[in-house]
């Protein structure tokens, strides 16, 4: 299901991201919903980089690519 959203901004930013979309090809729509995903999609990945690395921090075991597949019955 879509809804509709409703948002101000002046008349050269509007101009300005409806010409960049219309390069690439996207309606000014798909444009700001695909910009807005990517963001909170990156913000995510930091986060999810950020406490993996805290994880590692604690305890900085690692281990092979070789050890995990025969951990793992692979090889």
């Amino acid at each position: 299901m879509s809804t509709t959203f409703t948002m101000r901004i002046d008349e050269g930013q509007k101009t300005l991201i409806s010409e960049y979309a219309a390069a690439h090809g996207q309606s000014m729509a798909d444009f700001l919903i695909n910009s807005a995903l990517e963001i909170i999609e990156d913000a995510t990945d930091l986060r999810d980089w950020n406490e993996a690395y805290e994880e590692y921090k604690a305890d900085p075991v690692t281990y092979t690519l070789d050890e995990v597949m025969e951990e793992f019955g692979m090889r």
